[in-house]
């Protein structure tokens, strides 16, 4: 006998109401439900990170939870980081550092990445390499991860400061 449960949440700024299996994950909903498939599925035990999503601008590990858990969130997933043709700063970062190869952790670097920046947003190497240590690559080494990271951040720096400065 399946159980379904209507929910309601927005995801990337858009708003949903759907009916979901009781045992479906965050992730398999996202990726079968709402065609969302950059949010990736490794190990499905939330060890390698490739799952990560933004719940309520937390980084968590969609594989983990249930979809009706996401009743009522605001999610956020690598779909959402762009602005149209804009690519997000860390995206920018992630291409110009080579921060990627077969692409297939990226969109759970950059979720991890982007909550870490809003909490931490001039980090060292040290605090950025702490932050992605959920986040399992078998592709770049790590470096040039933790490179676009710190650009990334830099760069934030660097608008913010054009934006507060009068001409």
């Amino acid at each position: 006998m399946s159980s379904k449960h209507t929910i309601s949440l927005t995801v990337n700024g858009k708003a949903y109401e759907c009916l979901v299996e009781a045992r479906m994950t965050l992730a398999d909903f996202l990726r079968n439900e709402l065609d969302l498939t950059g949010t990736h599925l490794g190990c499905e035990h939330g060890v390698c990170g490739a799952c990560t999503i933004l719940l309520n601008g937390e980084a968590v590990r969609s594989c983990l939870l249930l979809a009706v858990q996401a009743d009522g969130a605001d999610l956020s997933t690598v779909e959402g980081l762009a602005q149209g043709n804009q690519l997000h700063p860390l995206q920018e970062a992630f291409r110009d550092r080579h921060a990627l190869q077969c692409g297939f952790c990226t969109p759970g670097f950059l979720m991890t990445a982007v909550a870490f920046l809003k909490e931490t947003p001039t980090p060292t190497e040290d605090e950025v390499r702490e932050a992605i240590s959920g986040n399992i690559c078998r592709c770049t080494g790590y470096l040039p991860i933790v490179e676009a990271i710190i650009q990334a951040a830099g760069n934030a720096r660097d608008n913010s400061k054009k934006r507060s400065s009068t001409p």
